[in-house]
């Protein structure tokens, strides 16, 4: 069984590197651009300044034959020192499997937002799982988040999913967030954790990375915690 679900996983992994076109930044950028831009379904401004890092998986692909699964390759962003104007990316993967009896495959972004210095510091690990090592919840839509629930307001991350253009919170629990050590080579050219390009910016956004990080400063120019007492 086993076996069967790194087969699964595997081949949902080749569907999402065959697309081509934009790069991961790129996409990553363009869905965070068409979700912000609908500010009545997109994620509240309230919440989003208080987030020190957001994630972004454009195009995560799910699928299921018996065995069900899910990849997807995305891009994770903090505000230096955890309050201060966005930093360099830092690339990561996603990933879960379950048991399941649909047949089928659909692509679905996935957005979310770090709520304190504490699950940056979680994510930043080589892996995590979230809804066990790091809280998490869905989180609320709209301009204001006002009716969030006390769940979704002490929770580390907050996710969302949009798929055929419906923007809405969604559980993350059970996914792998994983440091996609091979592709921050390619983009700085050296090797480099996540934790030294978004805890201690040590490197400055590289030109790919500019567009997605002006962005971010459009939504949300300023907010976040600092990261001193990590």
């Amino acid at each position: 069984m086993k076996k069967l679900i790194t087969m699964v996983v595997l081949a949902l992994a080749f569907s999402v590197m065959g697309f081509a076109g934009e790069s991961q930044l790129e996409k990553a950028t363009n869905v965070l651009d068409e979700i912000m831009r609908t500010p009545d379904r997109g994620i509240p401004s309230d919440l989003f300044d208080k987030a020190v890092c957001v994630g972004i998986v454009p195009s995560e692909i799910k699928g299921a034959f018996v065995v069900g699964g899910s990849y997807g390759r995305g891009v994770l962003v903090c505000r230096k020192d955890g309050d201060g104007p966005w930093g360099a990316p830092s690339m990561f993967t996603l990933g879960a499997g379950s048991i399941g009896f649909q047949i089928g495959a659909k692509a679905t972004d996935v957005v979310f937002i770090v709520m304190n210095p504490e699950g940056a510091r979680k994510l930043v690990q080589d892996s995590v799982k979230v809804g066990g090592e790091i809280s998490a919840a869905a989180g609320p839509v709209g301009r204001s988040a006002e009716g969030a629930t006390d769940a979704q307001l002490h929770a580390e991350i907050l996710s969302y999913s949009r798929s055929r253009g419906l923007f809405a919170g969604a559980s993350l629990d059970g996914s792998v967030v994983k440091q996609d050590k091979e592709d921050n080579r390619k983009l700085y050219g050296r090797d480099i954790t996540a934790k030294e390009i978004l805890i201690d910016s040590v490197v400055a956004t590289p030109p790919e990375a500019v567009t997605l990080r002006e962005t971010l400063s459009r939504y949300s120019p300023r907010g976040g915690r600092s990261f001193a007492r990590l």
